[in-house]
């Protein structure tokens, strides 16, 4: 059994701590949010602060929103890899651009530190379980290393390099279908309104044909139901499709309906739907449209 932290218990962070504590690890919670390391704690999370456990770790995994906080978590103030013994390793899980991941697999390298590139997919639901996908790179030590975590948390574990970049590359490739494919389904959900397509019917009839997407699947029902209530935010889409664009832009690369993409999830932050589902960005197409959705009738 190993000694394993997490960083971050949102939706995905929380999930991810159960599952490693459920598999019979000694499992730390820590978060900027004091109520949810006490949730953790009464159901039997380890306690302790950082600095006190980080000398016994084994792994550290780093579920926190974006490049920026992962750093702070690894190398900040009171960043942890320091902290650690040689030989543990360090997942990081966040989506982040590929030469983020290469800068801190060699930081932690310096430190005697094994770095897993390992964003993660599938959603809080699958978190929960154990059964993420995870599209990891690093050396063999970093694998094997990580391997009692993979194993609490993953279904399918792609293993696309001995060296941290191609996770992160790869989640990128992700997230730009996972949110086009948002923002397409709230698109095509409202058009249907327009001729007279209840959303419930658009559910029903879209997700056993041909234009059906898992997001699809998984998002519209939140628009029917009138649920907003935040599993992946709106505010998470500026910050991923950024990170695709910018990526792109290095790779001379064009991406126009990515760009279409964004700019709906950045409209409905401005509308102030930042932290709502990120499937509140049919609001900005029924706002535009002049549409009611279902949960907003008088």
């Amino acid at each position: 059994m190993s000694n394993v932290a997490i960083f971050g218990l949102g939706a995905m962070g929380y999930g991810i701590a159960a599952s490693i504590q459920r598999a019979g690890h000694t499992t730390w919670g820590f978060d900027v949010v004091a109520a949810q390391m006490d949730r953790f704690r009464s159901e039997g999370g380890a306690a302790g602060t950082p600095t006190e456990v980080a000398a016994s770790l084994d792994a550290v995994a780093v579920v926190v929103l974006n490049a920026a906080q992962t750093e702070a978590v690894m190398f900040g103030d009171e960043g942890i890899v320091p902290q650690l013994r040689k030989g543990a390793v360090v997942l990081a899980c966040a989506t982040v651009p590929p030469e983020f991941a290469r800068q801190m697999e060699a930081r932690c390298a310096a430190h005697g530190v094994h770095y897993l590139d390992a964003p993660i997919s599938g959603g809080a639901a699958k978190a929960a379980a154990g059964k993420l996908s995870i599209m990891a790179a690093g050396t063999p030590d970093a694998f094997a290393a990580a391997k009692p975590v993979l194993d609490a948390t993953a279904e399918t574990v792609f293993a696309l390099g001995d060296e941290a970049g191609p996770g992160s590359a790869m989640k990128a490739v992700n997230q730009l279908l996972a949110g086009v494919h948002i923002a397409t389904m709230a698109e095509a959900l409202t058009f249907g309104m327009t001729q007279g397509v209840d959303p419930a019917q658009f559910v029903d009839v879209i997700s056993k044909c041909a234009g059906s997407s898992w997001m699809l699947e998984n998002r519209a029902p939140h628009i029917v139901e009138g649920d907003y209530t935040p599993l992946s935010s709106v505010n998470i889409w500026p910050k991923d499709l950024g990170i695709v664009l910018d990526i792109a832009k290095q790779a001379s690369f064009s991406a126009p309906i990515t760009a279409v993409a964004l700019q709906q999830f950045i409209a409905a932050a401005g509308m102030g739907l930042g932290g709502e589902d990120d499937a509140a960005v049919a609001k900005v197409y029924a706002r535009n449209a002049g549409l009611t959705l279902p949960g907003d009738e008088d």
